[in-house]
């Protein structure tokens, strides 16, 4: 049975832990409410690509882009967003499966010996998709972005996805990552990233916006500039969602841990108490056996 001083002790170290978790949790969720800011910002912009997208599609003609090129899929890549840091329940993990799951649908539609590589984006998943161990899945980790990461590495990452897909890398670039939707729900989905589908891009446009226009130099050459920002956009917004569903995560996971820690230290102050009253009403038939004694 635990003494006084070990359960005093141990009662020390549950409260500290209690404040450890309520600290984080409250860090988590200024993060959390940061990137939800920075996801508000990021409408305007993609809301302006769309309507420019909506306007030159009903122009009435015909625009191409090497990014718009859809081609038979021989090879998919499959960008995988993750967390750099844990604390974050089962986020990570969620992810993984989903990942596995997404190459077997892959497959089934593609091929069974489709090759894919894997992009995995943060410190937690690339550790997970280093021990991938399936024929002709290959693990190539994003190198200089992580979940982290600013604008400016979000868009030489942006450049080397095209690349990858210009250069026939890739035939298919899919974007995987968990979609905040509140505190307590995040989502996982996987999004066609390259080809460019640009009806669908433009499909949140609002139609009545779209008006005849002038195109200056030419709707062609618009379309080719326009396309890019568009993907980079929508690059820089699954970057924002993961930072926030991640951040969402740990808050959840830190208010698990808080309420088990302070569960616990209810348990152990009742113990504390009962040995307590235990040693006093020792002491007092002590002292009375004592006295009948005399």
């Amino acid at each position: 049975m635990a003494t006084l001083r070990e359960l005093k002790g141990r009662i020390g170290s549950v409260a500290s832990s209690e404040k450890i978790t309520g600290a984080m949790k409250m860090i988590s969720s200024a993060k959390m409410h940061r990137a939800e800011a920075d996801l508000k910002r990021l409408l305007p912009f993609r809301r302006q690509i769309e309507s420019i997208i909506g306007n030159l599609l009903s122009a009435d003609a015909r625009f191409t882009s090497p990014l718009t090129e859809v081609r038979e899929v021989r090879r998919a890549a499959i960008v995988v967003f993750g967390s750099d840091d844990g604390l974050c329940g089962g986020y990570n993990i969620n992810i993984f499966k989903g990942l596995l799951a997404r190459i077997a649908e892959l497959r089934q539609t593609y091929g069974e010996t489709l090759p894919v590589t894997v992009i995995p984006v943060g410190r937690k998943l690339t550790a997970a998709c280093a021990k991938l161990k399936m024929a002709g899945v290959t693990s190539e980790p994003a190198e200089g972005v992580s979940s982290k990461s600013d604008g400016q590495q979000v868009r030489a990452f942006g450049a080397a996805l095209r690349d990858l897909f210009l250069e026939g890398g890739a035939d298919r670039v899919e974007l995987m990552y968990m979609n905040f939707q509140s505190v307590s729900r995040q989502r996982l989905r996987s999004d066609a990233y390259l080809p460019v589908d640009s009806e669908a891009l433009c499909g949140k446009a609002d139609s009545n916006a779209c008006r005849p226009c002038i195109f200056e130099p030419d709707a062609e050459t618009i379309f080719r500039s326009v396309v890019p920002m568009a993907l980079q956009s929508t690059l820089q917004e699954v970057f924002t969602e993961n930072r926030a569903s991640e951040q969402a995560a740990r808050i959840m996971a830190m208010q698990s841990a808080n309420d088990n820690a302070k569960n616990l230290l209810e348990e152990l102050q009742i113990e504390f108490n009962k040995l307590r009253q235990q040693g006093i009403t020792n002491e007092l038939l002590d002292i009375l056996g004592g006295q009948v004694n005399n």
